[in-house]
């Protein structure tokens, strides 16, 4: 499966380790260096397959590619996927992320690596005793989730003014999908926007502990809302769920949401606008690189997360012009800088 699945890869590098003290498969997958060292977020997580894992890498890989074009972060895409048996703990836990933290040096930073799934500041904080290529960890840029979730609400910001004429989100109903890091920190903003906010995650009481109204996780497609947006696992937008969505927006930080590029003339054909998710939930790659590279205060942090939807604007404007969905216009505006190697300001 390993073969086939590299043969089909359009990356540039895939380092695979079995790491036998836990039985984890270690994949690293570097999509592209054309703007500049790789990076993106490393994920711990259970598969059905080791070769899930491996895909799982290079979808991801790909998707940072152009979310870092798009941003104008001045890095490459990559990802990493922890594949383990089950989710380690106490010394176990810190001695594989110490080897993976040998493994990502190893690479001479060719691959720079932040939180994900599973992986928190602390963390990070162990992988960076064996590593000097990491961001986001408990001293240095923090959890890149708030950063997320305010290019998030920039997102919907943008979305909704395209679609009513305003930005404006008093009164609007919006559907977070996901309390964790980032969908918590969403429900917050927008309840501070005005907005009437629901939230559904599998999760109820952690849900709950939001504050905003709860909608049992397998009524979230079907719930009626303005706004719908996904903030936990990818790929649930596909064939089958899209006629059930009752939304006119789809916007949110999950990756990799359309299970098939198919999915995003689904949802215009649907009347339903989608913000392609690489675009919405960049605000933790600008946090990372703009507090830790950069030396940004919190002021020019706010300035360049509000350029995402600025971003989409451009996006939802040449898509328009074109006939194009907006999934495929920010496809062509990634592919035009990374073509070019053109770099301009953050976001």
């Amino acid at each position: 499966m390993f073969e086939d699945l590299l043969r089909s890869w359009d990356g540039e590098e895939a380092v695979i380790r079995y790491d036998a003290p836990s039985g984890a498969w270690i994949f690293v997958c570097v999509h592209s260096t054309a703007l500049g060292p790789a990076g993106g977020g490393t994920r711990m997580r259970v598969y059905d397959e080791p070769g899930d894992g491996l895909a799982d890498a290079m979808r991801l890989s790909r998707a940072m590619t152009v979310k870092m074009a798009v941003a104008n972060a001045e890095r490459g895409g990559g990802k990493a996927v922890l594949a383990v048996p089950k989710l380690p703990e106490g010394e176990a836990r810190r001695a594989l992320l110490l080897r993976y933290g040998q493994l990502v040096a190893s690479l001479g930073g060719t691959y720079r690596t932040a939180g994900d799934m599973n992986i928190s500041p602390a963390d990070l904080d162990i992988v960076k005793e064996t590593c000097p290529w990491v961001y986001g960890t408990t001293g240095a840029g923090g959890n890149s989730g708030r950063g997320t979730a305010r290019g998030v609400l920039h997102s919907i910001r943008a979305s909704v003014e395209h679609l009513f004429g305003s930005p404006d989100l008093r009164g609007r109903r919006v559907l977070v999908q996901g309390a964790g890091a980032v969908g918590a920190d969403l429900v917050r903003y927008l309840s501070d926007d005005g907005a009437e906010v629901l939230v559904s995650d599998v999760d109820e009481e952690r849900a709950a502990a939001t504050g905003a109204t709860v909608v049992p996780a397998d009524e979230a497609l079907t719930t009626q809302c303005d706004v719908y947006a996904p903030c936990a696992v990818g790929g649930t937008l596909n064939a089958e769920t899209i006629p059930e969505l009752r939304c006119r927006i789809v916007a949110g930080s999950a990756n990799n949401q359309l299970a098939e590029p198919a999915d995003a003339e689904r949802l215009r054909d649907a009347g339903i606008l989608y913000a392609p998710d690489y675009v919405v939930n960049a605000g933790g790659v600008i946090q990372l690189v703009g507090l830790e590279d950069r030396g940004w205060d919190e002021a020019e942090l706010e300035r360049a997360l509000a350029g995402i939807g600025d971003t989409l604007r451009r996006i939802y404007a040449d898509a328009s012009a074109a006939g194009i969905t907006p999934a495929e216009a920010a496809e062509r505006l990634a592919a035009e800088r990374i073509a070019q190697g053109r770099q301009e300001p953050l976001a």
